[in-house]
């Protein structure tokens, strides 16, 4: 056994988890998240997010800014659902008002409108995957002045906006909660429904690879493969696809990567930032840095994995990844953002090494117990 694995092992014992970053004595639990933070959708939010859709005739919808494949899929996918109700829909998200690349594939992209075309005061409007009216970025004024306002999503750093609230901070995926939706309005899967729901499924489960991957995550995904998604024709276009210049950022962000070995309680802590002129030089859009972390999250010798990149605005998105022994959502919460316990990010001005420093002292803190 290596140093580092011997540490994890006392790390693990000591937070009384198995193995594999679940609670022991749980029976089997589907989360490596404490029980007593379970989240669940209680009946009358369902029963009262239904009759307000099958009320509705108009229909706003907005995901986060800067979606990523679960907040479009999901957004995507319920809007075709509504739409297959007869209901009037004007999907946003907040700007930049563009598609990632990387996401170009799903179905129902022409009927995106431009955040402006949102009427200031919605009748009923449904946010998707953002935590907090923030995340929403200028749409955050509709969805507070909406006359209802039904908010899906599963980070367990959600603030409790909304009076309708479909939040299980336990799903794997908002895409989960979306399909309930669906199945309790009586709206069949079709192909298109079922690969937006697909995308978010297999985004926020890393391709089905996190410890959110539960029997019924497959059980969903068996149901959207039936309905007629071609798994590995998402997965190409999420994860195996890349301008060439992304491989020269992706060799100079590695190439600066920094391993910490005594961070995060001495469980390891390996981290690079990649700059906008990094990008620029080889023509890459900001989008297309989702996958580096992946790549630095392999290192044997850190728990913790953190990217920085700067956006076209100046300022620096740090992403967090955790292997199950140190809560990186609440260390980000801490920080201003917000997220899960093995992913979280956050925004900040300043420099990435200080940012870093930061960061480290929270990962340092009480943050690393809390899941005891």
């Amino acid at each position: 056994m290596s140093e580092l694995e011997s540490r994890r092992a006392a790390w693990t014992e000591e937070r009384g988890t198995s193995d594999e970053g679940k609670p022991r004595d749980q029976g089997g639990s589907e989360s490596n998240e404490d029980p007593a933070s379970r989240g669940f959708v209680a009946e009358p939010h369902w029963d009262r997010a239904v009759e307000l859709i099958r009320e509705a005739d108009e229909v706003c919808l907005a995901c986060h800014v800067a979606p990523d494949g679960d907040a479009l899929g999901s957004m995507l996918a319920l809007t075709q659902a509504l739409r297959a109700m007869g209901k009037t829909c004007l999907p946003s998200f907040g700007e930049p008002f563009a598609v990632p690349a990387s996401l170009r594939f799903l179905p129902g992209q022409e009927l995106l409108v431009e955040p402006g075309r949102l009427p200031a005061v919605p009748k009923l409007m449904i946010t998707l995957d953002a935590a907090g009216a923030e995340r929403l970025g200028p749409l955050a004024s509709q969805a507070e002045k909406a006359a209802e306002l039904i908010v899906i999503d599963h980070h367990a750093s959600n603030t409790g906006f909304g009076a309708v609230r479909l939040v299980d901070p336990v799903a794997a995926a908002t895409s989960v909660l979306v399909d309930e939706l669906i199945r309790r309005l009586g709206v069949p899967l079709d192909r298109d429904i079922a690969l937006g729901l697909y995308a978010g499924l297999a985004s926020d489960t890393g391709s089905f690879r996190y410890p959110c991957t539960t029997p019924q995550v497959h059980e969903l995904a068996a149901r959207l493969v039936a309905a007629g998604v071609r798994p590995e024709a998402v997965g190409r276009e999420l994860w195996d696809r890349a301008p060439f210049g992304y491989l020269q950022v992706l060799a100079g962000a590695l190439a600066k990567a920094r391993l910490e070995r005594d961070a995060a309680g001495g469980l390891g802590l390996v981290w690079t930032s990649i700059t906008r002129a990094d990008r620029e030089a080889q023509c890459v859009p900001y989008d297309a840095l989702e996958g580096v972390i992946d790549q630095l999250r392999r290192a044997d010798e850190a728990e913790v994995a953190v990217v920085c990149k700067e956006t076209d605005d100046g300022d620096w998105y740090v992403s967090t990844r955790s292997k199950g022994l140190v809560d990186v959502g609440q260390a980000c919460v801490a920080m201003g953002g917000g997220g899960h316990y093995n992913a979280a990010a956050f925004t900040a001005a300043g420099d990435p090494a200080d940012l870093i420093d930061r960061l480290r002292a929270e990962l340092h803190g009480p943050h690393l117990h809390d899941a005891a």
